[in-house]
């Protein structure tokens, strides 16, 4: 970006730009975003700023109009995302290019992908590493090229992230076959990723590069490939789910799980929509009347949100009580499904 650009934004008052920048305005001492509805300054007068904290450093104070410290996280997080994946690694370096400290940043990233900074720049190595491998390349060209300084730093890796070493994964590793899209839905962004069996993760979230990269650390193994048009019928079915004009919508399942996991998700399936159960209440349900808090457990390990309700099921002292995508999203599922399902 350039100068030219930048002001270019300000002057139109472009909002495609807001959370990318701020400028700031020496005559008033006063930062905003791009899209500020203030009059616009003379050019001679304004600086440009990667973030607030650059410019709270530089002695500005916030503009009260357009509040440009507030709804900007969610942008720098992906402007470092953009960076992690053009080769900035270390969280020092990443931060001090965008003008806010590396604990500012780290806390943005767990608040909007729900994974460090770190986590997901081993998800996109790892990625690479895959993709350069399924195309040809040899094991030790695509370490270097997935960033790796050494075989030993993929092999330390390796079991933990490729669920096998790098060599047992050029033959064809675990052979499992993933695809996933993701849409825009009434909770933020809904991502579905599946086998041909059937649905194997279902998440929410407010931004698709943490969904995708939170994908590839819990699929390790797998060769996962975008695939908008052939999930279009889950997606469209979960999305219409959620709208409450498919409240019984039949999906197939293709997860891992223990057999009491089994147990507990198949009778959450069973809870009608519009209603609850208590942790206790499904654990009778499944003959273990002193499971509640394993129950709770199953609840929290659920891989596929909505097709699985664990939203469904809440304390016995009242509450929504937690869930895994956010106790403001389950508190919002069921309220739209109490006000859509059927009266008695």
């Amino acid at each position: 970006m350039d100068e030219k650009q930048l002001w270019r934004a300000v002057e139109t008052r472009d909002a495609r730009w807001d959370g990318k920048f701020v400028f700031a305005v020496s005559s008033t001492g006063v930062y905003c975003r791009p899209s500020c509805p203030a009059r616009r300054p003379r050019q001679a007068n304004v600086r440009y700023f990667p973030a607030p904290d650059a410019a709270e450093k530089a002695g500005f104070r916030a503009c009260r109009r357009c509040k440009p410290r507030e709804d900007s996280g969610l942008a720098l997080v992906e402007r470092a995302c953009r960076k992690i994946d053009a080769g900035t690694a270390r969280l020092d370096a990443l931060a001090a290019e965008m003008g806010i400290t590396a604990q500012r940043l780290a806390r943005l990233f767990r608040t909007h992908l729900g994974i460090t900074p770190r986590q997901y720049a081993e998800a996109r190595r790892i990625d690479t590493f895959r993709s350069e491998v399924r195309n040809g390349r040899s094991v030790t060209d695509a370490l270097y090229e997935a960033g790796y300084g050494s075989g030993s730093r993929l092999y330390e890796r390796a079991s933990a992230e490729l669920g096998m070493t790098p060599a047992t994964y050029r033959r064809g590793g675990a052979g499992v076959r993933i695809s996933y899209s993701v849409v825009e839905c009434g909770l933020g962004r809904l991502l579905v990723a599946g086998t041909e069996r059937g649905i194997a993760a279902v998440e929410l979230g407010k931004a698709e590069a943490g969904l995708e990269a939170a994908l590839f650390l819990q699929f390790p193994g797998a060769e996962i490939e975008r695939d908008d048009d052939g999930l279009r019928r889950w997606t469209s079915a979960l999305v219409r789910q959620l709208e409450g004009r498919e409240p019984t919508a039949e999906l197939p399942l293709d997860v891992r799980a223990t057999s009491f996991q089994r147990q507990v998700w198949e009778e959450l399936r069973n809870i009608p929509w519009g209603q609850t159960r208590t942790y206790g209440e499904v654990a009778r349900a499944v003959g273990q009347p002193t499971a509640a808090r394993a129950v709770a457990r199953a609840c929290a390990t659920n891989p596929a949100a909505l097709v699985i309700p664990c939203h469904r099921v809440v304390p016995a002292g009242g509450g929504t009580g937690g869930y895994r995508w956010g106790a403001a999203r389950k508190a919002r599922l069921l309220k739209a499904e109490a006000a859509c399902s059927p009266k008695s």
